[in-house]
């Protein structure tokens, strides 16, 4: 399938991130984070937050948001009209 010249397996190591580039990641924000940070912030920078969730389900609940904030503006106009 990867017509012998090694791509496939370029895609397949692609998805999987070393311990060493983690570090490298880490040590690049907490450098940003030391060139931001207040005084009365913590020293270390904050870890991302883990959101253990599909991109997929993330995606459809800003979907359900926003169309929950579209409805809410469509039914205070509705209602304005009525009032007039």
């Amino acid at each position: 399938m990867d017509g012998g010249d090694g791509t496939a397996d370029l895609v397949i190591n692609k998805r999987f991130v070393s311990e060493s580039e983690l570090e490298e990641r880490r040590k690049r924000r907490q450098e940003e984070w030391e060139k931001v940070r207040k005084p009365e912030d913590p020293e270390e920078c904050p870890e991302e937050a883990y959101d253990p969730r599909s991109l997929y389900e993330r995606l459809q609940e800003q979907r359900e948001k926003k169309q929950q904030e579209f409805e809410e503006q469509f039914k205070f106009s509705k209602h304005q009209q009525l009032l007039f």
